[in-house]
């Protein structure tokens, strides 16, 4: 049999779609290799967000034109394929800079794998496939071979936004969603196979609308409600989602909808006005407060959690400020901050006014200073009480078994491996720096 390594960067999205690709080459022959050095082939399936991404790619395609190299001279062959964002948006760059590529394929080409493999041992040469075409990608994948507890499940992709930061709709394309239909019959096998948890993922998720085969149109939140009916389904979450998106109708699912958790990731990235106006993301800090409280008015226990870049081109003391002052009076349970970066080919690359790099990491620390403040307030507020944990794992520890709250907090709690895949009961009892302990509840079991 033939050996498959996929390296993965960045999102769950990319995770799902490594996945996705180790699916479709098994029919080729490709096991799962733990290491490069045992591979028949490598896929590098990379992300453009991350600072630095590009090279940190760079620098692994070093490392596997060695191996490459040394396979030859043992009579083997080695296939390297970069998949991803990277390789939509520098397709051409990878081949000239690193000739050890034999392929480069986009997010939305990963169905002409097969062909490509193919196409590359005819021709001995390099193929490359970064264009856009429609969402057939999806469908045409085989259905998954293997579940976790917890499973993501793609159901939109793409991005019409155009944030002036953001590399995605250049990479990704503009917004696509998949047909319900498809996208049940995925969740169905999901569940088949062991998951009691789906993420529902897309670059812009809640922008979800697709007609069904009758051409009655569906939403997220109506997709949540049909994966909802799948019984060992338990848990229903989404990611990534984008405020200009967030409509009634899901917001009345948090409340409604009880296998949806009461948890938002919602970015919002700056509490400045100017620095939004000039992100362009087509809402103001006045209209980001008002959409929470109205979530909030319709499930007071939600989580919120959040994105937040520092140092945008322009952003002053004042504009800094703004976004402390927005954090205080949203509160969040976790969030992700970075310092801005450039990103080839987006608007803000170009702005003038780049804000110094000493500037951004002194901003960027006292912003995660609070957010982790805020982060441990709401950790704390989960001691003393009981709360339903989702098992997922055993723990490093012998005895121990790590699971998650509807919060997406890290439990960990002394058990029995059996109790992977069930709904338990636990009392919380202290917290760490990156997890909650408790004990299992006497009414332990609930699903």
């Amino acid at each position: 049999m033939k050996k498959l390594f996929v390296k993965t960067y960045g999102c769950q999205m990319n995770a799902y779609d490594s996945a996705k690709m180790a699916d479709l080459l098994a029919p080729l022959g490709y096991g799962a290799a733990d290491a490069p050095d045992g591979a028949d082939m490598v896929i590098l399936n990379t992300c453009h967000i991350r600072e630095k991404a590009a090279e940190k790619v760079y620098s692994e395609l070093g490392r596997l034109k060695r191996l490459k190299e040394e396979k030859a001279l043992g009579g083997g062959r080695m296939l390297v394929a970069v998949a991803g964002c990277v390789a939509q948006a520098e397709g051409e760059e990878i081949v000239a800079r690193q000739p050890a590529v034999d392929l480069v394929v986009g997010p939305q080409s990963y169905h002409r794998l097969p062909e490509m493999i193919a196409r590359a041992a005819r021709e001995h040469g390099h193929v490359l496939e970064t264009d856009f075409p429609a969402l057939e990608k999806f469908d045409s994948l085989p259905a998954p071979s293997a579940s976790g507890v917890s499973a993501f499940l793609t159901v939109q992709e793409g991005c019409d936004k155009f944030c002036t930061f953001c590399v995605v709709p250049y990479t990704r394309g503009s917004e696509q969603s998949r047909p319900p239909a498809a996208i049940l019959h995925e969740a169905q096998k999901l569940a088949e196979k062991g998951a009691r948890e789906i993420v529902l993922l897309g670059q812009n998720v809640n922008a979800y609308a697709c007609p069904d085969q009758d051409g009655k149109r569906w939403s997220l939140a109506r997709l949540c409600e049909a994966i909802a009916g799948i019984e060992a389904i338990v848990r229903i979450r989404y990611t990534t989602s984008h405020p200009r998106d967030m409509a009634d109708d899901l917001i009345a699912a948090h409340r409604d909808n009880p296998k949806l958790m009461a948890y938002l990731h919602l970015p919002v990235q700056s509490g400045s006005d100017k620095v939004l106006e000039a992100m362009n993301r087509q809402h103001t800090s006045d209209d980001y407060r008002r959409l929470v409280e109205k979530i909030r008015g319709a499930r007071a226990d939600i989580a919120l959690t959040s994105d937040f870049i520092v140092g945008f081109p322009g952003e002053s003391d004042a504009d800094f400020e703004a976004t402390l002052k927005l954090v205080r009076d949203i509160g969040y349970a976790t969030a992700f901050s970075f310092k801005y970066s450039r990103r080839p080919g987006t608007p803000a690359s170009t702005m003038r006014k780049q804000v110094p790099e000493d500037v951004k990491a002194a901003r960027l620390a006292c912003l995660q200073k609070l957010l982790l403040d805020q982060q441990y307030g709401f950790d704390d507020s989960q001691i003393g009480r009981t709360v339903p944990v989702l098992f997922e794992k055993t723990a490093r520890k012998p005895g121990q078994l790590m699971g998650r709250t509807p919060y997406l907090q890290p439990v960990h709690v002394a058990g029995d491996a059996g109790l992977i895949g069930q709904l338990c009961d636990v009392a919380i009892t202290r917290r760490t720096a990156n997890s909650l302990h408790g004990t299992l509840a006497e009414k332990r079991v609930l699903a």
